[in-house]
């Protein structure tokens, strides 16, 4: 079987290492890019999401991370713990569930006064947080570099102009065809194949002095701020950007969503925030629902394997290899 993939970042390349041990593979990774989405990525780790299906994704990955400490050092994986806060009312029962079975003793439920633990301020009575032992940190970008290297196929970095069930046209004016192609190109993929529902969609964080002791990876999902130790003395936070349809040609900083950072972190964490020391603008792709994923096209043999929600680092192993599996049968 000839596979064909289109798009070099760590949702493609995992795929194409994947395949290449059965499969005959061709990835296409287009012409290096200053930031995409696999660059620009935090690379936050966990088990937990408020969808049960998702969660056991982020879970099945993280027990390959965990257990393969060759794996790990190739990702930079840093295992600092998670907590993910849920607004009033929430029961996150199912998805702890799906940890458990996975990574006993990794999630645990917090409510109340054992919140106090925590550096968090203003939270609204009856928050709920999901804390995991076994959650952390990756490099999304290393992760693509060590993949790529394990390729065993054809890796052309031509950029494609077009894909149809005719194949994939590059920007050489040759076209090539395969028994499959799959589009895993990100926010290109809309542009690259018509008819498809997906968008793109900004993201931005920015990194800053901050003193915050003890606090790993967090997402509060009642104030949307999400962030992680980025070195000494050094957090990185960011927001939920509101830009759809972009250009990933024409990413610029979102400079009030800067502010709404600094704002928000005041709030919710009590510290101060001068200028970023680094800002990064990128651009993502997402479908509805969200999820990284392979979901065929209007094309036979076309599919696209993109479409997270802006933390797809989280089930990218897991996601590849039941990709994978479902295009070899």
């Amino acid at each position: 079987m000839r596979i064909g993939i289109v798009g070099g970042g760590l949702a493609g390349t995992l795929l194409a290492w994947r395949l290449c041990r059965t499969a005959s593979v061709d990835l296409i990774t287009g012409a290096p890019v200053p930031v995409d989405a696999t660059g620009a990525s935090g690379g936050l780790v966990r088990g937990f999401d408020r969808g049960p299906a998702t969660a056991a994704l982020a879970t099945e990955s993280l027990v390959e991370l965990r257990a393969d400490q060759t794996l790990r050092e190739l990702a930079g994986y840093r295992e600092i713990g998670s907590v993910f806060l849920l607004p009033p009312g929430t029961d996150p029962t199912e998805s702890v569930r799906v940890i458990d079975e996975r990574l006993p003793g990794s999630a645990t439920v917090v409510t109340g006064t054992a919140l106090d633990a925590y550096p968090f301020r203003e939270l609204p009575a009856g928050a709920v947080a999901v804390v995991e032992r076994f959650a952390g940190q990756l490099s999304p970008a290393r992760l693509r570099t060590a993949a790529l290297e394990l390729v065993d196929g054809t890796i052309r970095t031509t950029p494609v102009t077009t894909v149809t069930e005719a194949g994939v046209r590059l920007a050489d004016g040759s076209t090539h065809r395969y028994d499959a192609v799959v589009v895993a190109a990100g926010a290109w993929t809309p542009t690259l194949l018509a008819g498809t529902a997906l968008r793109t969609k900004q993201i931005q964080y920015s990194v800053y002095e901050a003193e915050l002791d003890g606090l790993g990876v967090f997402d509060d999902t009642i104030s949307g701020l999400y962030g992680l130790p980025a070195g000494e003395s050094r957090f990185l936070l960011g927001l939920p950007c509101d830009r759809w349809d972009i250009d990933p040609a024409d990413v610029r900083p979102d400079l009030a969503l800067v502010d709404r950072v600094a704002d928000t972190a005041r709030k919710l964490l009590g510290i101060e925030l001068d200028r970023p020391i680094r800002m990064v603008a990128a651009f993502d792709c997402y479908s509805d629902p969200p999820g990284l994923a392979l979901r065929p096209t209007s094309f036979p043999s076309v599919f696209t394997f993109t479409g997270g929600s802006g933390g797809a680092a989280k089930t990218a192993l897991a996601a590849s290899r039941l990709a994978a599996a479902e295009l070899l049968t």
